[in-house]
């Protein structure tokens, strides 16, 4: 993990960046055949993910990291979207963690969700959440597992015109 990562909160300007990191992690997914969690195309020629991108970076909850000035990564927290399983007690969803390949090995992603927990108990809640694509390997979710996760339900999102996406929900207490 590097000392020089900084994390601010996100704003209407910073849609952009959320977009290039998509794009980053797209291109890097695709080149290793890994295309079932977001597909092939840019999500900056996507009309909805270009509309996701803008209603989160306009709604209050994004978090970007930074080295120098460089957008390195990304968070959003909120509320659990409407395909999972509701929470059983008060918590912080994680509802988008990104990070720049460029940088892979520095523990930017452990570093967003340890920050996601800091929100989580600042706002005095008990249970942080998150899901993710659970196809291919499933290597999304042991990442989440050896950032403190423990899965719990898993679900599957019906596509029109497009396979399944399996899905997994992990949780952490807050400590």
């Amino acid at each position: 993990m590097t000392d020089d990562l900084r994390i601010r909160r996100g704003g209407p300007g910073d849609a952009g960046s959320v977009l290039r990191l998509f794009d980053v992690a797209i291109a890097w997914l695709t080149t290793r055949g890994r295309t079932g969690q977001w597909g092939t195309a840019p999500a900056s020629t996507d009309p909805a993910r270009i509309a996701q991108a803008q209603a989160w970076a306009s709604g209050g909850d994004l978090h970007l990291a930074l080295l120098d000035d460089d957008v390195v990564g990304a968070l959003v927290v909120g509320t659990a979207t409407d395909y999972v399983p509701p929470p059983i007690e008060p918590e912080l969803y994680v509802n988008l963690l990104l990070t720049d390949r460029a940088h892979a090995g520095l523990g930017i992603g452990a570093r967003l969700l340890a920050y996601a927990e800091e929100l989580a108990r600042d706002r005095g809640l008990g249970l942080l959440r998150v899901d993710c694509y659970a196809g291919d390997d499933r290597a999304l979710v042991g990442f989440y597992e050896r950032c403190g996760f423990t899965p719990t339900d898993r679900f599957t999102v019906t596509r029109p015109g497009r396979p399944p996406w399996p899905g997994q929900v992990l949780a952490r207490r807050v400590g």
